[in-house]
């Protein structure tokens, strides 16, 4: 009997997890796994997942432990790993945005730019990425590996950290500013060589990037739809920030359209009121899963 064709798949376990199983579960999966299990189940036959730090998920990719994996952009530069990215996942912890490793100091320290740390010593879990940065600037700096609590550790026991941040809200409460942004960082679905030389490999990932990039598309996205008597379509019509022409159908009374659109989220409360005075009726806000161009 011939074994049926599976991939083995990397999810982030810690501050990633959360929101990548509801990325996950957007995108049509369902992830589910004990506190202390690292194999969760997936509700497709076809996938198997693994739950390890996003630190090391590009390393095993890379060495075909995994054939693919969710991690940060970051861990694929700090790690120098030889991987295929196959999409850019913009979203992290608290939001849709990137995250950034920035250099940060205590307030009254008089280092003012990376310039400043000849000499000095910085703490940071991102050993690579930071003396990649010191040596782009010609800057030679202790950089010692911190295993967690790295904003507490200046001025006490070093002179500047290398923190990831997405609001930067822990390093102010730390009383620390940012120097500098040494990386912008996102998360990347990436796949292993040779498994992307496999064809029923490559299919089943590029469906899952499209899946994937279809859920956070909608993110931000709502439908909107409304009735409009016909005298009222062009005006209503005209108001509607659609991703292509708003769709248009004949009601079953004389003389009345239905109109659907997919429209930004952010813009409906500016834009519902305007769509009401231009003579629509009966308007429906509806979430999306997905939008798939």
């Amino acid at each position: 009997m011939n074994q049926p064709h599976k991939i083995i798949l990397g999810l982030p376990k810690g501050s990633l997890q959360e929101s990548t199983y509801a990325m996950m579960k957007k995108a049509g999966f369902t992830i589910r796994s004990g506190s202390r299990s690292y194999i969760p189940s997936v509700d497709d036959p076809e996938i198997e997942a693994r739950l390890i730090r996003a630190q090391e998920i590009s390393r095993y990719v890379e060495q075909g432990v995994l054939d693919v994996g969710m991690t940060g952009f970051d861990w694929i530069t700090e790690n120098r790993s030889n991987v295929v990215e196959v999409a850019n996942l913009v979203y992290a912890k608290q939001g849709l945005r990137p995250v950034r490793w920035v250099l940060a100091v205590p307030n009254d320290s008089p280092i003012q730019s990376v310039k400043d740390l000849e000499g000095k010593r910085v703490a940071t879990e991102a050993v690579g990425i930071t003396r990649q940065y010191l040596e782009k600037n010609g800057v030679k700096a202790e950089v010692e590996f911190s295993w967690g609590a790295t904003e507490v550790k200046a001025p006490e026991l070093v002179d500047a950290i290398v923190e990831i941040t997405e609001t930067g809200s822990s390093l102010r409460a730390n009383n620390l500013r940012i120097v500098e942004t040494i990386l912008e960082s996102t998360t990347r679905l990436i796949v292993n060589q040779d498994a992307w030389q496999d064809p029923w490999k490559k299919k089943k990932v590029q469906q899952l990037a499209m899946l994937l990039e279809g859920a956070l598309a909608a993110e931000t996205k709502v439908l909107l739809k409304m009735n409009v008597s016909t005298d009222k379509v062009k005006a209503v019509s005209a108001l509607l920030p659609a991703l292509h022409a708003p769709t248009l159908n004949q009601l079953a009374q004389d003389g009345w359209y239905s109109i659907e659109s997919v429209v930004e989220e952010s813009v409906v409360r500016e834009i519902i009121p305007q769509l009401k005075e231009a003579g629509a009726e009966g308007i429906i806000e509806i979430p999306l899963n997905k939008v798939v161009p």
